[in-house]
This record gives C-alpha cells, structure tokens and sequence, in this order.
C-alpha cells in the first residue's frame, strides 16, 4: 500500500512537473503547409504548429475558421511568410490576442515581381505587378527560412537555442541534398526549357534550375478566347508537353488548353506536404516531359 502511495506521488508530481510552463511547448501558427515542416525541422519537440490555410484552399483567398481563431487566441507566436491571405489577417489576429508575437520568416529574402501578362505578350505591354511570395519552391531560399526561423526560436525560448541550432544543421544539410538531387533528376534538360503552368507559382525554382514557367493566367484571371489562340501557338512552338495546375485554382482554362494540344494536365501544387518531395516531382515530370 505504502508502495502504491509511493508511485502515485512520484506520478503527481512528474504531471505537475510535466505541466508546468517549463516544460510547455511554443504554441505557433503558420499560413501555409510548407511552413510547417520548416517550423518542426527546428523546433522539433519543443513546438505545436497549427496551419491556417487549409489544403487545397487559396493562400490569396483564405478565411480562417472559428477554431482556427480559438488557436490564435491561445498561440505565443505566428510565423508569416508574405502571402497575401496575412495583410487583411495578421491586425485581426493581433486584436484577438494582445500577447501574439508576429514574426516574419521571409525576411530579408530577396523577392522576384510578378509580371501581370501573359509572356507571349510583346515585352513593351508587360507591367510588373506584387513580389512573388512562394520563396519556398526555391531550396536556397528555404536555407534562409530555415535559418530566421532558428533565429527567432532561439529569440523566443533562448533555453533551448542551442537544441535549435542543431536542428538547422541537419536541415540544411537536408536542403543540399534535395537541391542537388533536383540538379541530378533536371542534368540532361537544356537551359531555359520552358514548362506551362496554370498559376506562376514556380517562378523561384524555375530561376533556380535555369528554367522558364509559362503561365496561363495572372492574379487569378484566367485567359481570355483571344489570349487562349495565342498560348496554344506558344505552346505548339514551345513543344509543351503538359500543363501544371493547381488545387487551389479551378483547371478548365488548362483542360481547354490541354485537349486542343492533345497534353497532360499535372497537378502539383506549391502548397502540398512534403517539401523536398513535391519539388522533385514538379523537376521528375518537367525531367519526363523533355
């Protein structure tokens, strides 16, 4: 009896222990699923990450859910990375919680504009538009992800700033691998080979990789008849072999687009999980098509 008296106490106090603010994890927010792997690649067990903009849902779009406002109401930190759903966001989370710490992880990284017409226009029609936010389809930008990350844990909870550190080391090294195995998978392609795509989310990883992304629509509009004619010229002088489309965007203009070429429709979306994966897939199917 004097035993189990014994254990119980020992149990008590490891909960109380356990429970105390010590031991209590980050509690952080994110805009979108790749910034979660970023985020437990460094915190590892000493953070909880909750997502807002859910899977297949638009990041220019988005309206968090009342649960998901419940967790802003009780989170430490969000983490922004530059999309668009944060500019309207980020003030309503701030007023629901006075204590939340916003912190940006894109900062410092250098940022490409948008152009707002399709590429086959003349080059003198072009206009250049927002900065393209999806820094994260480029594996070095992701090196600085990861490191602000690092910095800004270390920030928040300098006792374990070392265990952080650690963390990105073997991220980054992580990172060299997946770049260079994109390299390996993309070594045969000629420099500048072009790629369609519905939404221009790739225009990081194409710069990267010596790449050119032919998009079909810009902010959301898709293509006009008129401006269909011409994308299906580009794309039988280009030798297109598929067209990459989005979840998060309806696909009929590159289904219309597809069908006349006799092409395939690829979905793949910047936003899915897996990071590393996602982009040797997208450099797989470019590899494939070439």
């Amino acid at each position: 009896m004097i035993k189990f008296r014994m254990k119980k106490s020992l149990f008590i106090l490891l909960f109380v222990i356990i429970s105390t603010p010590l031991f209590a994890k980050l509690n952080i927010i994110v805009s979108i699923q790749p910034q979660i792997e970023f985020v437990k690649k460094i915190g590892g067990d000493k953070v909880d990450v909750t997502l807002m903009v859910a899977t297949g849902k638009s990041p220019h779009t988005y309206e968090p859910k009342p649960l998901q406002m419940i967790k802003v109401s009780k989170a430490n930190l969000y983490l922004s990375i530059g999309v668009e759903f944060e500019k309207v966001w980020l003030p309503k989370f701030k007023a629901q919680n006075k204590n939340l710490l916003i912190e940006d992880i894109s900062k410092d990284i250098n940022r490409t504009k948008m152009v707002n017409k399709h590429s086959h226009h003349k080059s003198k029609n072009k206009k250049y538009i927002s900065l393209d936010p999806h820094i994260w389809v480029d594996p070095i930008k992701v090196k600085a992800i990861a490191k602000n990350i690092t910095k800004i844990l270390s920030s928040v909870d300098s006792n374990n700033s070392s265990y952080y550190k650690k963390n990105l080391d073997s991220f980054l090294k992580e990172i060299d691998r997946t770049d260079q195995e994109i390299k390996e998978i993309l070594k045969n392609i000629p420099k500048n080979t072009k790629f369609m795509v519905f939404h221009p989310s790739w225009g990081y990883f194409a710069k990267r990789y010596g790449l050119i992304q032919l998009p079909i629509e810009i902010e959301g509009k898709s293509p006009k008849p008129r401006e269909i004619i011409d994308i299906l010229k580009e794309a039988k002088r280009e030798n297109i072999k598929a067209i990459f489309t989005q979840l998060e965007f309806s696909d009929k203009a590159s289904r219309t687009i597809a069908n006349e070429l006799k092409i395939e429709v690829i979905k793949t979306s910047p936003l899915a999980k897996r990071w590393a994966e996602n982009l040797k897939k997208l450099a797989k199917a470019i590899a494939k098509g070439n």
